[in-house]
């Protein structure tokens, strides 16, 4: 993992998160993020998914590995990888 120094504020995991999926996918603030899937969200197709980690990329200051992007199939997972692999810290 290579971090970015200065880019992200680290008191706000959650609501960066919550930003680079509305962000990236296109999501009004209607869609309930926790049920957000790969291919079962309209918005998140394959071109989007590799939208999403670009903005999840900058958001965070981070470089997502490839093994992680494949692995990144739903909002839960994406904060289970991110938290896991990365150091961010999400609300309960």
């Amino acid at each position: 993992m290579e971090l970015l120094e200065g880019i992200h504020d680290r008191t706000s995991d959650t609501a960066t998160l919550d930003e680079a999926f509305r962000s990236s996918l296109g999501l009004t603030d209607d869609v309930e993020l926790q049920t957000a899937a790969y291919g079962r969200t309209a918005e998140w197709d394959s071109v989007a998914h590799m939208q999403l980690v670009a903005g999840i990329e900058r958001a965070f200051g981070i470089m997502i590995e490839t093994d992680d992007v494949i692995a990144m199939s739903s909002y839960p997972i994406v904060q289970q990888i991110l938290a896991s692999r990365y150091d961010l810290v999400f609300d309960a």
